[in-house]
C-alpha cells in the first residue's frame, strides 16, 4: 500500500509540474436555522435532513483546534490568524487556530513540493477543476458526504443542483465552495460620471448608438476627460461588457479561456460569432476615434485607478467596476454635490431585447473551493469548522465583527444580525475591518450576506446607505445571468485538448488585440477571419466537440442526473 501511494505521489507530482491555474468575486433571508439546530427550512418550504444527535457531532469550541492552510495562489498570503478583531474572536471563543503555509509567489512549485515529501497541509484553497481531480485520483482528500447531516449550514444554503455540479466523478464531495449563490450577484456593468452626465443634460443612454453619440458629446465638451473606460482590455474588461449587448442571452462571454458559444445545443466558435463580431467592430470605431482609452491594451490596475478616483472617466465598464467607483464616490461627492458617479442599466444594440442583455454572470459553485487532505489528524473537526465559518454566525463574525459593535442580537428568524447604530456611524471603521478579513473569506456564503445587507440597508435613508449595495440591489444583480452550465469545461492541460485549448486562447488574445487597433470595419472582420481558421487549425473543432460533451454533462447534474 504504501508504495502504492509512493507511485501515485510521483505522478501527480509530475503532473503538477505544469503551471496550475490560479483565480483572478442557499436560500433566501426567509431561511430559518439556529446554528447547530436539527431541523432547517428553505425558503420553497422544504424541511432538510435533521442534523446528527448533538452526542454523535464534533462541538467547535469544546477543545483547542488547530490545522494548517495554503492558499494555492502565487499572489495569496494569507493574513495572521487571530490578528484582526474578527479571527481573534474565534481563536479565543471558538479554540481554533489556523497555521498559514504560503506560496512565496511560486504556487505550483510549492504544492509540488509538499506533495513530493509527503508534507501536505490540512487543507488547500484552489482553484475547481483538473488539479482537484489529480488529488482525488491519487487518493489524497477527504469526501465530505459523512458529514453533511451532521453539520447542515452547507446543506442548507448551497442548492442542491450546485452540489451535483461539484461532485467527482465517483459522486462524491470533496470541496467546500466559496461564494457559492443560489441567486444572481455580481458586480458587471456600467458606472456613469454624475457630474459630466448632468451637465450635458442627462441624455438617454440605452442603446450602442446613443453610447456611441454621447461619448462624443464627452469628447467634444471634455478633453481631458476618458470617454470609456475600459479598464484592463487586455484580459476582456470593457469589451466583454460590450460585446454582450450585441447578444441576448448570452452566457459564454469571450473572456479568454471561454471561446464558445452555445448554437443548437453545442458550442460553436467565438470567431464566427456574428453578435461577438460586431461588437468588435463597434468597439474598434470607438477605439479609432479616440472615445475608448488609447492604453485599454497597456495600462495598470493603477493607472486605471487613478483616473477613476480624480473622475477622469465619463463611462466606466468593468467586470467589476464598483470595487473603484465606491472608493471614489466620497471624496468626490464631498467635492462637488453633483460629484460621484451613478449606474446606469446595460446598454443594447438595435434589436437586441433590453432585458435580455447580460453584461455578466454569476456561477452557483462561487469562485474556487477548500480540500481537506489525508493529512489532516481529525479532518471531521475541519470540517465543522468550515460548516460553522460559512453558517450565518460565522458569515457575521467575519463580515460585520464580533457581537457587540455592528450588532447585537439577532432578529425573529433566529439568524440574522440587529445592527446597530456602529454600522451608519463608524462606516470607515465597518470598511477597515472588512478589509481585514477579505482575505480569510474562504468560504462566503453570498446569499445570506448580500440579503442581509441589501435588506438592512433599504432601512436607511439613501445618502446613508453603501453606494456599492444600492446600485447592487437596483442594477447590477437584476443584469447578471447565471452561467452555472458552463463550468469545469477546461480539459486536462496536457491532453490533446488542453494544448490545443492554449494556443487558441493565444489565437483568441492576439486577434482581439488586433482588431481594436484595426482601421477600418473591412480590416476587424478580416483579422476575425483569419483567427478563425488559425483556430481551427490548431485544433478548435476537437476542443469545441470536448467541451459541448462537458456541457451537455453539466445540464445533466444540474437537472438530478435527467
Amino acid at each position: 500500500m504504501k508504495n502504492k501511494k509512493k507511485m501515485l505521489m510521483c505522478v501527480l507530482s509530475a503532473f503538477l509540474v505544469l503551471s496550475l491555474l490560479a483565480a483572478c468575486g442557499g436560500k433566501s433571508d426567509s431561511n430559518k436555522q439556529a446554528e447547530g439546530s436539527g431541523n432547517t427550512t428553505t425558503s420553497e418550504g422544504t424541511k432538510t435532513e435533521e442534523a446528527a444527535p448533538a452526542s454523535d457531532k464534533y462541538e467547535l469550541g469544546k477543545e483547542p483546534l488547530e490545522f494548517t492552510f495554503y492558499g494555492h495562489y502565487d499572489w495569496y498570503t494569507m493574513p495572521t490568524w487571530g490578528q484582526d478583531e474578527a479571527t481573534k474572536w474565534i481563536k479565543e471563543n471558538k479554540k481554533v487556530d489556523i497555521k498559514a503555509i504560503q506560496s512565496g509567489g511560486a504556487a505550483a512549485q510549492k504544492l509540488n513540493t509538499m506533495i513530493a515529501t509527503n508534507e501536505l497541509p490540512d487543507v488547500i484553497w484552489m482553484d475547481r477543476g483538473p488539479d482537484v481531480d489529480k488529488l482525488r485520483q491519487a487518493d489524497m482528500l477527504v469526501p465530505f458526504d459523512d458529514y453533511l447531516d451532521k453539520y447542515p449550514n452547507l446543506k442548507t444554503w448551497f442548492a442542491e443542483n450546485g452540489m451535483n455540479m461539484l461532485r467527482s466523478d465517483d459522486g462524491k464531495l470533496y470541496q467546500f465552495p466559496n461564494w457559492y449563490t443560489s441567486q444572481p450577484n455580481g458586480n458587471a456593468g456600467y458606472v456613469v460620471n454624475k457630474k459630466i452626465y448632468t451637465e450635458l443634460g442627462s441624455p438617454k443612454i440605452e442603446t450602442t448608438d446613443d453610447l456611441y453619440n454621447y461619448l462624443k458629446q464627452v469628447k467634444a465638451k471634455y478633453p481631458d476627460v476618458i470617454p470609456f473606460e475600459t479598464g484592463l482590455a487586455k484580459d476582456g474588461q470593457g469589451l466583454d461588457i460590450l460585446y454582450s449587448a450585441f447578444k441576448a442571452n448570452n452566457k459564454a462571454y469571450s473572456a479568454k479561456g471561454v471561446m464558445a458559444v452555445p448554437t443548437d445545443g453545442k458550442l460553436t466558435s467565438i470567431f464566427k460569432d456574428e453578435p461577438y463580431r460586431q461588437s468588435m467592430v463597434y468597439a474598434s470605431k470607438l477605439f479609432r476615434e479616440k472615445l475608448i482609452t488609447q492604453d485599454a491594451m497597456t495600462q495598470t490596475k493603477d493607472q486605471e485607478k487613478e483616473k477613476v478616483m480624480t473622475g477622469r472617466v465619463a463611462v466606466y465598464a468593468t467586470s467589476s467596476p464598483t470595487d473603484i467607483a465606491q472608493l471614489a464616490q466620497p471624496d468626490l461627492a464631498k467635492k462637488d454635490p453633483n460629484g460621484g458617479y451613478i449606474m446606469i442599466p446595460p446598454v443594447h444594440a438595435e434589436g437586441v431585447p433590453a432585458d435580455q442583455v447580460f453584461p455578466g454572470s454569476y456561477k452557483q459553485l462561487g469562485w474556487n473551493v477548500s480540500v481537506i487532505t489525508k493529512a489532516a489528524k481529525n479532518p471531521e473537526a475541519i470540517f465543522a469548522f468550515l460548516d460553522w465559518y460559512t453558517g450565518p454566525e460565522g458569515q457575521s463574525v467575519q463580515m460585520w465583527g464580533p457581537e457587540g459593535k455592528y450588532w447585537q442580537g439577532l432578529e425573529s428568524d433566529g439568524i440574522t444580525p440587529k445592527f446597530t447604530d456602529a454600522y451608519v456611524t463608524d462606516a470607515d471603521g465597518l470598511a477597515k475591518l472588512q478589509g481585514e478579513t477579505v482575505n480569510l473569506m474562504w468560504n462566503g456564503n453570498t446569499v445570506f450576506l448580500d440579503k442581509t445587507k441589501a435588506k438592512y440597508e433599504a432601512t436607511l435613508p439613501l445618502e446613508k446607505r453603501s453606494w456599492a449595495t444600492h446600485w447592487q440591489s437596483t442594477v447590477t444583480w437584476k443584469t447578471q445571468s447565471d452561467a452555472t452550465e458552463f463550468v469545469n469545461l477546461s480539459p486536462m492541460p496536457e491532453s490533446e485538448e488542453g494544448i490545443a485549448l492554449q494556443r487558441i486562447n493565444d489565437i483568441f488574445v492576439e486577434s482581439r488585440a488586433k482588431a481594436l487597433f484595426a482601421k477600418s470595419d473591412a480590416e476587424v472582420i478580416a483579422i476575425l477571419d483569419k483567427a478563425a481558421a488559425d483556430a481551427d487549425a490548431a485544433g478548435f473543432p476537437k476542443l469545441l466537440e470536448f467541451e459541448t460533451n462537458k456541457w451537455q454533462e453539466n445540464l445533466k447534474k444540474m437537472n438530478g442526473g435527467k
